[in-house]
């Protein structure tokens, strides 16, 4: 059996507010929706709740606001078994709060209102230098003000603990940054904006990597969506298709890969079946409704055929 991976998430928790309807809304437009619910999210929070759930010992490292929905933030993350000694409640603000709508084929749109996740600050990660340092592995996204980011990763370095960085939503970062990045798992409009500075593009992912890696980034795992996951190697890229499923709802994929990928290799797994692996778990991860309520279990996980 594998060892329990000890990961540390630094990253945002967010109150998610989402109605299904029949098609994203276009500007200006007003449409009738359906089922309405309130969940617990966040990247950072989804990719603990994921990790936990697939067996990691997690620690969170993030704000929320003194109201309601940061009061069951918390309790969320205490009660999937994730560690919130680093969680900081913060008065100057409210909590983080998504605004998601859902449309009949899973696809999503969301507004973020960052609130208190803006309030994070290094010095909230230098409280958790511990236990960054006892960890696998420490797995951030962009949902946290960048210099908390750069911190986190300058920390992991000095440490000599592995870094993957989640750059969602999408945003310039430098290649003195990306240069102490151990992986970078961006989706294809990400990667392209970090490649190249535009959002929109023709190039594939088969020319986009070896742009990132020429910035110095140890190693890229670029996810697909639909059409699976590519990852550099040597001497080019290889291609792995996705686990074939009906999608309910994507959101929280993203997070769902990114967990999959830090806990099997933070179990000292190889990075080719440690994607495969984050692919059955982000597969699973959109078949039914939610972001941390459809995160899936180690062992549907390791019983999904391929």
């Amino acid at each position: 059996m594998a060892k329990q991976a000890r990961i540390v998430v630094i990253g945002s928790l967010n109150m998610d507010l989402v109605i299904c309807t029949p098609r994203i809304a276009l500007e200006g437009e007003t449409i009738i929706g359906s089922n309405f619910a309130t969940m617990p999210g966040g990247k950072g929070a989804n990719q603990a709740v994921a990790a936990s759930r697939l067996g990691a010992k997690v620690e969170m490292v993030g704000c929320v606001g003194d109201d309601g929905f940061g009061k069951e933030l918390i309790a969320k993350l205490k009660g999937e078994g994730i560690g919130t000694d680093y969680v900081t409640t913060v008065s100057c603000d409210s909590s983080g709060v998504a605004m998601i709508t859902v449309n009949e084929s899973g696809e999503n749109s969301i507004v973020v209102s960052p609130g208190a996740n803006n309030r994070m600050t290094p010095a909230h990660v230098r409280q958790a230098e511990e236990i960054i340092r006892s960890a696998d592995l420490v797995l951030v996204q962009l949902e946290i003000p960048m210099n908390v980011v750069e911190e986190a990763v300058q920390i992991a370095n000095n440490q000599h603990v592995p870094i993957i960085l989640n750059p969602a939503p999408a945003a310039h970062l430098s290649d003195f940054l990306l240069q102490k990045i151990d992986i970078l798992t961006p989706n294809e409009t990400e990667a392209r904006y970090i490649a190249t500075g535009q959002a929109a593009g023709v190039e594939r992912y088969e020319e986009i990597i070896p742009k990132l890696k020429k910035k110095g980034v140890k190693q890229v795992v670029m996810t697909l969506g639909g059409d699976g996951a590519a990852y550099s190697i040597e001497d080019g890229v290889i291609h792995i298709g996705a686990n074939k499923v009906v999608a309910v709802d994507t959101t929280g994929a993203g997070d769902a890969f990114n967990a999959g990928l830090a806990v099997y290799l933070g179990e000292g797994g190889k990075l080719n079946d440690a994607i495969r692996f984050a692919q059955k778990v982000a597969a699973l991860s959109v078949t039914s409704f939610g972001a941390q309520s459809s995160m899936p279990s180690r062992s549907t996980v390791e019983n999904l055929i391929d």
